[in-house]
C-alpha cells in the first residue's frame, strides 16, 4: 500500500507537470530518486534491508540518540510518547499505547524510526543501528528477555507483536458505506434544544479502586495511632540490619543510572515518574507520601508486600511479573550481580 503510494506522489510531484503541457515546470522522477523515496517496510517484509542489532547496542544507542525525549526505557519524557509498558490496558478508560499493548506490526516500528527518528535528525541511523533500537524496545517491552537477543531481516517475521489479532482490513466500502444515504436537510426544526444534563459536571475516569486502597491503608494507620494498641512494625532481616558494603553499594551506585530517568534518592530527591526511593527499606509498596501509584501497586502492599532484600530482589527481575499492570515501564535487571549492587545502594540510601 506505502510503496503504490509512494509511486503514485512521486509520478504527481514530478512526472505529471512535464506532462501537462509546455510549462517549463518539472520533470519525470529518474528511478534513483523513486528509490530514494521507496523506503517503506511492509508488514510481510518487504523492504527490510540486511542488516542486524542486538538488545545491549540497542540500548547505547537508544540511551545516545532517542532518550532525552523517550526516556531511557520508553516511559517517554513530558509529554512525548510512550514507546513501552501498558499491556493489558486496551480494555482501560484510558490505554496506554504503546509498542508492546498496541502496535500490530514490528515492521511498524522499523518503518517509523528508519524514516523519521531521531527527530530533528530523520534518516541519520544506519540500518544495523536501526536493527539494534528496535531489538531494544522489543526488550523493554517483554517481548524477548534476552540481552543477547539479536534482530536481524533473517528472523524479523518470527516474534509477532501482542496486538496483531486485533488489527483487520477496512471493509467499510463493503459493508457500511454502501447503507448510507444522503442526509435530510428538509423539514428541520426552528429551534434546537436542551432537555436533559449530565448528572456529573466532572466525569473525567477516577482510579476508584486506588483510591478506595488508600482510604482503607490510611484508615488502618490511622486506628492504630488513636489506639492503645501496639504500633504495626516490620521485622527487618538480619541482611538488612548487616553493615553497608560500600564496595557493593558504589557499584550499585552506577547500575542506578538505569533508574535516574524515573526515581531519585538523596537529601533532595523528588517524585519524578516514579517515586522517590529513600528509606526504601521496610516500607509498605504504594504508600509513599505525595506520589501516585498505580492500583496494581498499591493493592500489593495491602496484601502485605514490604520492600526487602527479597522482594526488591524479585521485583527487580521482573516488575511486571511480581505486581501485573504495574506503571513501572522497566522490564527488569537480567543479571544478578547488577541487582546486588542496586539493592545494596537502595539500602545505604537512607
Amino acid at each position: 500500500m506505502l510503496k503504490s503510494l509512494n509511486f503514485a506522489l512521486a509520478f504527481t510531484l514530478l512526472a505529471a507537470p512535464a506532462i501537462a503541457g509546455n510549462l517549463g515546470l518539472g520533470r519525470a522522477a529518474t528511478e534513483t530518486e523513486i528509490s530514494a523515496w521507496d523506503i517503506d517496510v511492509r508488514p510481510d517484509g518487504l523492504g527490510l534491508p540486511e542488516g542486524s542489532g542486538t538488545v545491549t547496542e540497542g540500548e547505547e544507542i537508544f540511551s545516545e540518540r532517542c532518550a532525552v525525549c523517550h526516556g531511557d526505557f520508553g516511559e517517554a519524557v513530558g509529554r512525548w510518547p510512550v514507546l513501552s509498558g501498558g499491556q493489558g490496558s486496551l480494555v482501560d478508560d484510558r490505554p496506554v499505547k504503546t509498542i508492546g499493548s498496541y502496535w500490530p506490526y514490528l515492521s511498524t516500528v522499523w518503518d517509523y524510526i528508519h524514516r523519521a527518528m531521531p527527530f530533528g535528525d530523520a534518516q541519520s541511523l544506519e540500518d544495523d543501528q536501526v536493527y539494534a533500537i528496535v531489538a531494544y524496545l522489543m526488550y523493554v517491552n517483554d517481548i524477548v528477555d534476552d540481552e543477547e537477543f539479536e534482530l536481524s531481516r533473517d528472523n524479523f517475521l518470527d516474534i509477532p507483536l501482542e496486538n496483531e489479532g486485533n488489527f483487520m482490513p477496512d471493509n467499510r466500502p463493503e459493508t457500511e458505506y454502501a447503507i448510507f444515504t444522503e442526509a435530510c436537510m428538509e423539514g428541520c426544526k426552528d429551534n434546537a434544544e436542551i432537555t436533559k444534563h449530565a448528572a456529573v459536571v466532572d466525569v473525567t475516569p477516577e482510579e476508584t479502586k486506588a483510591n478506595e486502597l488508600r482510604l482503607a491503608i490510611t484508615s488502618v494507620v490511622t486506628a492504630a495511632q488513636q489506639t492503645d494498641a501496639p504500633a504495626v512494625s516490620v521485622v527487618v532481616p538480619k541482611a538488612q540490619s548487616a553493615p553497608i558494603d560500600t564496595e557493593l553499594a558504589a557499584a550499585g551506585e552506577k547500575v542506578f543510572k538505569k533508574c535516574k530517568a524515573c526515581h531519585q534518592i538523596g537529601e533532595s530527591a523528588k517524585h519524578r515518574t516514579g517515586p522517590i526511593l529513600n528509606d526504601l527499606f521496610g516500607r509498605i509498596a504504594g504508600t509513599v507520601e505525595g506520589f501516585k501509584f498505580s492500583s496494581a501497586m498499591i493493592g500489593a502492599g495491602a496484601e502485605g508486600l514490604v520492600w526487602d532484600a527479597e522482594t526488591l530482589d524479585a521485583f527487580l527481575s521482573k516488575p511486571k511479573a511480581m505486581v501485573p499492570r504495574t506503571k513501572m515501564s522497566f522490564a527488569g535487571l537480567r543479571k544478578d550481580a547488577d541487582r546486588m549492587a542496586l539493592i545494596e545502594y537502595l539500602r545505604a540510601g537512607k
